[in-house]
């Protein structure tokens, strides 16, 4: 593990919450705007700092910062990063950033209020990255919650506002439920192998937990938790209702952080599988079919859709299962591509939300009989969405090409079934899209409305530009992601030893 003098993860955290304290006492709300965006500009500009600060040849966690937090429990403000959790601190900002731009001329009430939850959610989001502490790690965990509840409340668009906020409230109250249980049972198990009194014993350090001893009983209850829990943040079947209801009550531009920002699968990848190692080698396949089952359900309801914002989020619940068959496939092809993918979400994803929410925001629907022929009178937001749909789908030159067929090679190494089943959530996938874009953004213009359609603004160019240059960037080279992500996914496999790499439905 590395150090630094400067504490670069803390100012991450900290930098978004500063900011929101001066919003409240600023009058002024163009000032308030300023000082959001001002703030997400200085955060983005630190974590790339950080990257470009990133030993690649070291696969140990750095950036390390470690500070007494709660003595009596041995619980740490404890914060380091790895190639796993690196990139997601640029990403993170970055989409932080657009969103405050896309926000910018949206929010009409509560504007201080609405820039300050937004910054509140990035810390807490920083947090849950680059947390090392398991007690840390859930308190942040559990800080995203609020931001999201009064930003869906108070800004929603949807008539059924405050049930969503209510109902995603709940679900993610749920899932924090085994998470806790896990995380518990797991500082218990430390205390109990070396022989200590309770508390003196006690150990919430991620590093410390990932070599203590656990019976194969122990191990297979504490993936058991982990994976409830974090399944209903992903969402996985049958714990992902909440994300289309969410699409369509809560404001687009949230639905865009919510859609790029998969920190249920994250903590898949970061934590389930490496503190439960034998559970996992054991029982992966489980995981690997709960994916293949979201993938050909979340592309087969899409298929259905007569909704863009709800299309984008069953498509979002379908690529997040192939992400989970990455994962649970166990091999380095396959949770590279799983990687790759959940940061494509950052830029892809949130990107043709965002564009969904510029629609909404003109034309009062994203429905596709109230569209048709938007290529004609909009055609800079038509190229966009191509564009993205084309990185979304895996398209050659785009991000989304390394990503696909890391995950495919990785799947069908697995498992040649499984990697059938992902090709054909694949072209389903596919399916689905172009049917939507044929609807509404080619053929005759149908409706009068469309012909007074405003095509991109300034400062919505912007917003779809800078994702749309790393699109091509990583789709041009995929390596220097693959540079950054190697050596600690390569530490993370090799943690899992003598597992089973072949599907096994009697284990």
């Amino acid at each position: 593990m590395t150090m630094t003098f400067l504490p670069m993860l803390s100012m991450l955290i900290g930098v978004p919450v500063v900011g929101a304290l001066i919003i409240a006492f600023v009058p002024n709300i163009h000032w308030a705007k300023k000082i959001a965006l001002m703030t997400a500009f200085f955060e983005l500009l630190i974590a790339i700092m950080l990257v470009l600060s990133f030993d690649r040849s070291n696969a140990s966690f750095q950036f390390i910062e470690q500070y007494a937090w709660i003595p009596t429990l041995n619980a740490e403000f404890f914060l380091g990063v790895d190639g796993i959790s690196i990139l997601f601190l640029p990403m993170t900002a970055l989409l932080m950033f657009v969103t405050i731009i896309a926000s910018w001329y949206n929010i009409q009430h509560l504007t201080r209020l609405h820039f300050a939850l937004l910054l509140l959610l990035e810390s807490a989001t920083m947090g849950v990255f680059s947390a090392l502490d398991m007690l840390l790690f859930f308190l942040f965990w559990e800080a995203t919650l609020p931001p999201i509840f009064f930003l869906i409340g108070l800004w929603g668009i949807g008539a059924k506002r405050s049930q969503a906020a209510l109902k995603y409230t709940l679900f993610m109250l749920c899932g924090g439920v085994p998470l806790l249980f896990a995380i518990i049972l797991l500082a218990v198990n430390h205390a109990n192998q070396f022989g200590e009194l309770m508390t003196a014993g006690l150990s919430f350090s991620f590093p410390v937990l990932l070599n203590t001893p656990m019976t194969d009983h122990l191990q297979l209850v504490i993936l058991l938790l982990f994976v409830l829990g974090f399944a209903v943040k992903t969402p996985l079947v049958p714990f992902h209702t909440w994300l289309p209801t969410i699409a369509m009550e809560s404001p687009t531009q949230l639905s865009a952080l919510l859609m790029g920002l998969k920190l249920g699968a994250f903590g898949l990848l970061r934590f389930a599988f490496p503190l439960a190692p034998s559970a996992a080698g054991h029982y992966a396949w489980l995981l690997a079919l709960f994916g293949a089952i979201t993938l050909i359900y979340g592309a087969l309801i899409a298929l259905k859709q007569t909704n863009l914002r709800q299309l984008l989020a069953y498509l979002s619940i379908s690529h997040v299962g192939f992400v989970t068959m990455g994962i649970a496939s166990l091999t380095l092809q396959s949770i590279q591509g799983a990687l790759f993918q959940l940061l494509n979400f950052t830029v892809i994803a949130s990107s043709l939300m965002l564009i969904a929410g510029f629609l909404q925001q003109r034309l009062g629907s994203t429905e596709w009989v109230h569209l048709g022929g938007l290529a004609k009178v909009a055609p800079k937001l038509g190229v966009f969405f191509y564009l993205f749909s084309f990185a979304s789908i895996g398209m050659p030159l785009t991000s989304g090409f390394p990503a696909e067929i890391l995950l495919i090679i990785g799947v069908f190494k697995y498992q040649s079934g499984l990697g059938i089943v992902g090709l054909l959530g694949a072209i389903l996938g596919v399916a689905a899209l172009f049917m939507f874009i044929q609807k509404t953004f080619l053929g005759e213009v149908r409706h009068s409305p469309i012909h007074q359609l405003v095509d991109l603004r300034a400062h919505e160019l912007w917003v779809l530009c800078i994702p749309f240059i790393l699109v091509l960037f990583f789709g041009l080279w995929p390596q220097c992601i693959l540079d950054i992500t190697q050596g600690s996914l390569t530490l993370w496999l090799n943690h899992l030893v003598d597992l089973p790499l072949t599907l096994s439905f009697t284990s």
